[in-house]
């Protein structure tokens, strides 16, 4: 990123203070958001938010200029992002990618049981004769498809943002310049939709961790020089699209329409089945073991996805409904969480479900 005066680490002289990097980001139409102070999760909701089982999108809080709901809160308006700093100096800073029409891929590194090899590259048929032997992280898969590909490996690329997170991943942060185009987020553990093993994909959907930002752990560090996101490569660009994260749009279909028009998903009357399964994944914070908690947080997200499959909900704001309470319940799991949510989601989506009232 351009860096203004001089600077060893993001852009503002020394080490800089959370409030100039989002006062920044925002400047440069960034949608930014608190972070909770030494974490890289989101600020928490307010205590209404925490109790109310709502869709983010429709939460009172933003009008009111509270950060509630993490990237759905997150704005470029620097009076707002003054305030938020003001009353939390310590919180980290997140970017909401989507608005901001960034692809990020974060790069894991942690140490996981390694799948089959017909899992390492989602599509991709992977020989026996392919020696696998040291392979063990997103470093190494992301490496493998650039391979597969014949071109360089992101991991390598100098010529984008590329910041170390404090577990010894990778965040390569790059632009989309096509935003016609809307790729979504992935984790590199789903089923469904993954661009390589344990590598995550940051799109519309999600956030980012801000370079610069400090955790328990410790701080987001750019690498060498380059502090501007280079174009999304096209390469990475058809891989994307092959692995299933473009975001179809829904064009309008000109003049009257002689039949029926589809139906609007019923959102209150589903929400209102689906509350009080979300209410007992969050009820688990009172322990931290014993409540069953993967048991009430699958079922909750099958529910979800069978609610969805039938028009009843939008998925992607149940996903995050549904892991903002296993966050409120097990906040150091949140990998965890994400996989039992998109594995169940995608098995309740196999069986769209019509609950009577709703039909």
């Amino acid at each position: 990123m351009q860096r203004p005066a001089d600077t060893a680490s993001f852009g503002i002289a020394q080490q800089p203070r959370p409030a100039d990097v989002a006062r920044w980001l925002a400047g440069r139409q960034w949608p930014v958001h608190p972070l909770a102070p030494g974490r890289k999760t989101p600020a928490a909701n307010c205590e209404q938010c925490r109790v109310r089982s709502h869709y983010p999108s429709s939460c009172p809080c933003h009008a009111q200029g509270k950060w509630c709901h993490g990237f759905h809160s997150a704005t470029t308006d620097l009076a707002l992002v003054d305030a938020w700093w003001s009353r939390e100096p310590r919180a980290g800073v997140g970017v909401s990618c989507g608005p901001a029409h960034l692809v990020v891929l974060d790069v894991d590194a942690h140490a996981a049981q390694v799948p089959d090899r017909d899992r390492l590259l989602p599509g991709i048929r992977i020989p026996e004769q392919v020696d696998l032997a040291g392979l063990a992280s997103g470093f190494d898969t992301l490496a493998l498809l650039a391979a597969y590909r014949q071109k360089p490996d992101p991991a390598e690329d100098e010529s984008t943002l590329r910041v170390r997170t404090p577990s010894g991943g990778l965040h390569i942060w790059y632009v989309n310049s096509e935003p016609a185009v809307r790729y979504r987020s992935s984790t590199g553990s789903s089923p469904r939709t993954a661009l390589a093993w344990q590598v995550d994909v940051r799109a519309h959907g999600g956030y980012i961790v801000a370079p610069t930002t400090r955790t328990a752990a410790g701080v987001y560090t750019p690498l060498g020089a380059v502090r501007e996101p280079a174009p999304l490569p096209a390469w990475l660009a058809a891989e994307l699209r092959r692995t299933g994260h473009v975001t179809p749009r829904v064009s309008p279909v000109p003049g009257p329409r002689p039949h029926r028009p589809a139906r609007t998903p019923r959102s209150g009357g589903a929400q209102a089945f689906l509350r009080p399964l979300i209410e007992t994944v969050r009820a688990c914070a009172a322990h931290a073991e014993g409540t069953g908690f993967t048991e009430k947080l699958n079922r909750a997200a099958f529910t979800a996805g069978g609610l969805a499959a039938a028009g009843h909900l939008n998925q992607a704001e149940a996903r995050q409904e549904l892991a903002e309470a296993a966050h409120y319940a097990r906040p150091h799991q949140n990998r965890r969480n994400g996989t039992i949510i998109d594995a169940a989601l995608s098995a309740g989506a196999s069986r769209p479900f019509h609950p009577k009232g709703l039909a």
